[in-house]
């Protein structure tokens, strides 16, 4: 029996995250069609994290383009557009999307169209077939698929595990995208990075499968990785999750309705002056989040002058000090407060993006030049061997705890600000938050990349975002410990 449309992740609420209604539900135990509905997100995952973050993107920043600067201020024009397009068309999708019916079909369509887009930014080496447009084009699509795909993926949480069982669906899929990366950048490092940089007897020699050094094979793999993952975990949900069934309503009705729910929601948010304020404050500091995440390994492999190896050992690092995030948050919202919580998160990440910009191989923290010759390495591993390296890694330790936190911390927040009645449209409205200035962090990026002509400068930026978030939030009353103003 088929659970009633509004149960699903309702109108633009799908855009981001599952609607709070699932994380109320009971203790319900998870079917089969719940455990696909999660692993699908366990094979969607490693394009962000293996792609955008460490891999491939970076590789692309200093090999392809082959300046770090010029290479960081080009993929911020990508997320430009990327942003632009996601703002005009994501939320009216996701508001449109219990009229449109099934999502499989819809779903299908996306992972077809993003398995050999991601496959095919394996040519994309010096002197391939394929050229930076080219590279930028599938790029580009696959990233806009990719939200696309998570809208309605997420609005089959509720049909895929019912209430009472949605919230462990939904941390599942969490746990197995983070999961799946770690072991795929793990595998990386062991088959493809360290053969013949290290002489430990568990490593292989050379690397696996022929994978040539010198056309950068192993960081172009990745690419195969991240699209096989997206197949094959795409298989049981296709078998196994149950969908919506069809409505009759034609497409152009569907979008005209949904951009009517869209309005319908803004009108209600409206009338509360708190929330509204947390919102408009939201779009700013989870932007300026977004971005530390984004951009961080083009960063770190033109300011550290890391290589391949390098990345994906930072890489496995920093997800697994993201764990730690959820359960910080949950103290801090239980002993301080979402509110305070999230201020303290957020001034962190501001403080730490600050001190990460005073690190560099020959200096710490703005004040102390590092020279490493005149120092002992601090190991005789293969990687981090300086203690400029361990500096940043630290603050990357800290910036990972604090962003992972302010994610649930900002949730829990809005539960303390709405009244249970109207938690749907304030959700909806706090997923088009996450979207409505996608753009600007980019953009933000990219015009201080190209003003002060260094990777420094376009970080920057991503801090006057947090400050303002911070300084809304100023503004919003509640929020505080259960039972406390």
């Amino acid at each position: 029996m088929n659970e009633p449309i509004p149960l699903d992740a309702d109108g633009p609420a799908a855009v981001v995250e599952p609607p709070i209604i699932a994380e109320l539900g009971g203790d319900g135990k998870l079917d089969l069609g719940g455990y696909s509905w999660s692993i699908h997100q366990g094979g969607r995952d490693p394009f962000i994290i293996l792609i955008t973050i460490y891999i491939f993107i970076p590789y692309v920043s200093s090999v392809l383009v082959g300046d770090a600067v010029r290479g960081q201020e080009m993929i911020s024009s990508w997320d430009q557009l990327i942003g632009w397009v996601v703002f005009a068309t994501a939320p009216f999708l996701g508001a449109s999307i219990d009229r449109l019916g099934p999502r499989k079909p819809w779903l299908g369509l996306i992972v077809a169209l993003m398995t050999p887009m991601i496959a095919g930014l394996w040519f994309g080496y010096p002197g391939g077939p394929l050229t930076l447009g080219a590279l930028a084009a599938l790029y580009i699509g696959a990233r806009l698929l990719f939200v696309y795909g998570e809208v309605l993926h997420n609005s089959m949480l509720v049909r895929a595990a019912g209430l009472k069982a949605a919230h462990k669906a939904s941390g599942l899929a969490l746990s197995l995208g983070n999961a799946f990366s770690m072991i795929a950048l793990a595998f990386t490092a062991w088959a493809f990075a360290l053969p013949g940089k290290v002489s430990w007897s568990w490593a292989p020699s050379a690397p696996l499968f022929g994978l040539n050094p010198a056309t950068h094979e192993p960081e172009r793999v990745v690419t195969l990785m991240a699209a096989g993952l997206l197949a094959v975990g795409s298989i049981p949900l296709f078998l196994f999750t149950p969908d919506a069934p069809k409505t009759g309503t034609p497409m152009l009705t569907a979008w005209r309705e949904g951009a009517g729910e869209l309005w319908r929601m803004l009108k209600t948010v409206r009338h509360y002056k708190d929330a509204v304020t947390y919102l408009v404050s939201r779009m700013f500091f989870v932007d300026g989040m977004n971005a530390v995440l984004i951009y961080a390994g083009v960063y770190a492999i033109g300011v550290m002058k890391w290589g391949p190896l390098e990345m994906l050992a930072y890489g496995i690092l920093l997800s697994i000090f993201a764990v730690g995030g959820g359960f910080a948050a949950r103290w801090l919202d239980g002993t301080l407060g979402p509110k305070n919580a999230l201020r303290i998160q957020i001034a962190v990440t501001a403080v730490s993006l600050t001190l990460m910009l005073g690190i560099a191989p020959d200096r710490i923290l703005y004040l102390w030049p590092y020279d490493a010759h005149a120092h002992a390495p601090l190991w005789g591993g293969p990687v981090f061997r300086t203690l400029p390296d361990w500096v940043f890694i630290g603050v990357g330790f800290v910036n990972a705890i604090f962003i992972t936190g302010q994610y649930a911390s900002s949730r829990t927040l809005l539960t303390r600000l709405t009244p249970p009645e109207q938690t749907g449209a304030f959700f909806g409205v706090y997923a088009l938050s996450g979207v409505a200035t996608l753009w600007l962090a980019p953009t933000l990026v990219n015009l201080g990349t190209r003003i002060t002509h260094t990777q420094q400068g376009g970080f920057a930026s991503i801090i006057v975002l947090l400050f303002i978030g911070l300084g809304g939030l100023m503004f919003v009353k509640g929020g505080g410990r259960v039972g406390v103003r």
